[in-house]
């Protein structure tokens, strides 16, 4: 191991760019490596989307709420932390589509929409009869022909006809990833849907194969989880356990350059900064002004990313009559609603809301349909409460209310999307082999994706410079 001092930038202060520094400098200190880790954020805060509000007994998320459990590594984080003891499930219950001013169940045994048990789908009210005899049509259809990528909502319409596609799966998977489903990328955010057509033709039998033995005594736990006093919890664990003086703020990398075996750094302060190795953790539009210049990244010039608002609102309790038992609805696209979906927040996570209260969250803004969320912030919750009385009685004006809105927040993988991520590390690794590229942007937006990528960056870096010597 060479004992010569090495620098590392991390550029992107969300999520992705947390783990990769505080996993860099945890190996670096653990191992005794002479590694100095530098995060750079633009902005006055870390934490990108991850953003909570507590008011008033109240715990808002203005970004994700939650993580998905079974997808180790983001609890694995708060265990590395020191926080795990903090986290708290989501309380089960059922959830709805809202379609033709009605709440319907989501049908037991869905797998992101695909039956894997035929009665509730047979007797949901979600579809006309013509729509499940076309959605049984899974059952005899051949497997694709179709080479290479192609889009989830083709696959899908051919699998199931459009009735179950728009007022079930479309909903569900939207709620995913925020996007259009006729051009979101297959290979790139659900390929086990084409492993499943190939391995078994059927989606339906090979979701039914492959689904988990349900347990003899269900569990009253949820699949999802968060911090008992907010997502918000990890990004501050993070903060104050990164060295002193290792964290800019407020501070943007404009430009770099190649100076030997490293990469000298051009601060939006005047300063430079002369690293061994950088990763760049910031969404793709962050970048592109960035790597223009030395012509890279040209294919992700035309990759979109959605905009969306939530309005969250906190009610006394005997202000909201609710006939309908559960965690909330999605929309579908079909129902002439402003509103994507709504999370019941004090039935799903408890922990949230204080003691005769009622906190109902609200999302607006749709791929194509954006221009909403431009909207005031009287008008957002205006239209959002009217929406919201309609599923429900609300007889008086909220307490208050928390909008928040995200303005190309949300990375859309497009069609092709796995190749052109491809390409950007090949040509980095031919042009710049010190640089790494991370984050919601390229190979998953679920928080554990993106722990996973900042952790693998870090990984690498230290292979490079410490263990291949």
């Amino acid at each position: 191991m060479s004992g010569e001092k090495r620098k590392v930038a991390v550029i992107g202060g969300g999520i992705t760019g947390l783990a990769a520094a505080f996993y860099l400098q945890k190996e670096a200190t653990e191992k005794g490596y002479p590694l100095e880790v530098i995060l750079i954020e633009a902005s006055h805060r870390l934490g990108g989307k991850i953003q909570t509000v507590r008011r008033d007994g109240f715990v808002i998320e203005r970004g994700p709420d939650s993580f998905l459990e079974r997808k180790k590594s983001f609890g694995q984080f708060a265990k590395d932390l020191g926080i795990n003891d903090q986290l708290v499930s989501n309380a089960t219950g059922q959830a709805y589509i809202l379609v033709n001013d009605g709440l319907h169940p989501i049908p037991g045994g869905s797998v992101m929409g695909i039956p894997t048990q035929i009665s509730p789908f047979i007797t949901s009210g979600l579809f006309s009869w013509s729509g499940k005899l076309r959605a049984a049509g899974d059952f005899v259809l051949p497997k694709a022909s179709v080479k290479g990528d192609q889009s989830v909502g083709q696959f899908l319409r051919r699998r199931f006809g459009g009735e179950v596609v728009e007022n079930l799966i479309e909903p569900l998977l939207a709620g995913v990833y925020s996007g259009d489903i006729d051009k979101m990328s297959l290979q790139a955010t659900f390929p086990q849907f084409y492993k499943l057509e190939q391995e078994h033709r059927s989606l339906i039998i090979g979701s039914k194969k492959i689904a988990p033995k349900q347990p003899v005594k269900k569990s009253k736990e949820g699949i999802f989880r968060t911090f008992k006093n907010g997502l918000e919890t990890i990004v501050e664990a993070v903060e104050a356990q990164l060295k002193p003086d290792t964290v800019l703020k407020g501070v943007r990398v404009d430009r770099f350059e190649k100076v030997g075996e490293q990469v000298n750094l051009f601060l939006n302060n005047d300063a430079e900064m002369l690293v061994d190795r950088v990763i760049f953790a910031t969404p793709h539009l962050a970048a592109l002004p960035v790597f223009e210049e030395h012509g890279m990244m040209t294919d992700f010039q035309d990759m979109p990313a959605t905009s969306v608002a939530t309005v969250a609102m906190a009610f006394k309790e005997d202000a909201v009559s609710q006939e309908k038992e559960g965690t909330g609805f999605l929309v579908s696209r079909n129902s002439d609603y402003s509103i994507t979906a709504c999370t019941w927040t004090h039935r799903k996570w408890p922990t949230t809301t204080p003691e005769g209260h009622v906190l109902l969250r609200g999302f607006v803004g749709r791929p194509g349909d954006e221009s909403t969320i431009e909207l005031s912030d009287s008008e957002l919750e205006k239209i959002v409460l009217s929406d919201l009385k309609q599923t429900m009685k609300i007889k008086e004006d909220p307490l208050f209310t928390v909008v928040t809105r995200w303005k190309k927040a949300s990375p859309q993988y497009m069609v092709g999307h796995k190749e052109r991520v491809a390409k950007a590390k090949k040509e980095l690794k031919e042009h710049f082999p010190m640089i790494k590229l991370a984050g919601s942007s390229y190979e998953g937006l679920g928080l554990p994706d993106c722990v996973d990528q900042g952790k693998a960056a870090g990984n690498e870096i230290i292979e490079e410079l410490f263990l291949n010597k």
